[in-house]
């Protein structure tokens, strides 16, 4: 029982290495393959893999099935997070460098403290949370602005603005999940999310005319490697170790993902993906930070919210 409730310090930091620097480094790999594949196809080929493996293994270990409403609050998740969320970072990265949309998606917990105000009633506005909220649309203000001289260009407004809303369809996502009945297994629970979000990104590709404009032979070996990754590390191994930490430290820790990640993705943009790093970014992104950590510190329903699956 000890062993269970106290594992050895190893496996926990092995479990957050995973979530800070694999979830970091997603956000490159993203761009390495939207660079050279169409982004719903590319987005859609990660979850609907994922979410074959990750279903049909808990089908293999004996995990029931979602049942009737189950399936409609699981469908309904998948159009906000895979279609809407993971469809609109997919494309935006096409238009953004890669840390700067790591960066942009960090907004999230802002999004979910003004959530969990307007529509469950568990948060209030007070003074510090409306310091944090005016921080953070600083740093994306910075990013995006044409009339800050700080030298670099400003982001890419479409991408920025498409970003945004992944942000908001995520944060929606985690306020109206405390509502919905979902099946009791996370695993269970994230494997159909992913499956049934594979099929709609699919959808979506074929729709959009992404799949005949799709040549696999002009695809690059460093773009299917991106593939690859974001599958078996991003999706597979960084959703097991983030559940499991969730059942060994508190959510507060396990949280402190959303302001590492974007550190280690500009990073990675940076040294691996020669993207530039001038002082626009680092200003946009200290703001932004220096946001998340304030609104998931002192707000304890933000920090108790229901997270449905890895960002990236």
């Amino acid at each position: 029982m000890n062993a269970t409730a106290h594992p050895p310090t190893w496996k926990i930091m092995s479990a957050f290495a995973t979530i800070y620097f694999v979830w970091g480094s997603t956000f490159l790999a993203i761009r390495v393959g939207v660079l050279a594949m169409p982004p719903l196809l590319f987005a859609a080929m990660r979850f609907l893999t994922a979410g074959i493996l990750l279903f049909g293994w808990m089908l293999i270990r004996g995990e029931r099935t979602p049942r009737g409403r189950e399936w409609m609050s699981v469908a309904l998740l998948s159009f906000l997070i895979f279609l809407c969320d993971y469809g609109l970072l997919f494309w935006a990265e096409q238009r953004v460098p890669s840390g700067i949309a790591a960066v942009m998606m960090a907004t999230i917990p802002a999004f979910i403290a003004v959530g969990e105000i307007l529509l469950l009633r568990t948060q209030k506005f007070t003074i510090g949370l409306v310091a944090a909220l005016l921080m953070g649309i600083a740093g994306v203000a910075v990013l995006m602005s044409t009339s800050v001289s700080m030298g670099g260009a400003p982001v890419d407004k479409i991408g920025a603005a498409a970003l945004i809303v992944a942000s908001v369809t995520w944060s929606l996502a985690s306020v109206i999940s405390r509502k919905l009945q979902l099946p009791p297994a996370k695993a269970m629970s994230s494997g159909a999310q992913m499956l049934l979000g594979g099929i709609m990104l699919s959808v979506a590709a074929i729709a959009s005319g992404e799949l005949r404009s799709f040549k696999p032979g002009n695809v690059s070996p460093a773009a299917w490697f991106s593939l690859l990754y974001l599958i078996a590390f991003g999706s597979i191994l960084g959703f097991t170790a983030y559940v499991w930490l969730l059942h060994h430290e508190s959510p507060t820790k396990v949280g402190t993902y959303a302001y590492v990640n974007p550190v280690v993705a500009v990073v990675c943009g940076f040294f691996l993906g020669g993207e530039a790093l001038g002082l626009r970014t680092i200003v946009g992104t200290v703001f932004i930070l220096l946001s998340v950590l304030l609104i998931t510190t002192k707000s304890k329903p933000v920090e108790k919210r229901v997270t449905i699956l890895a960002e990236e």
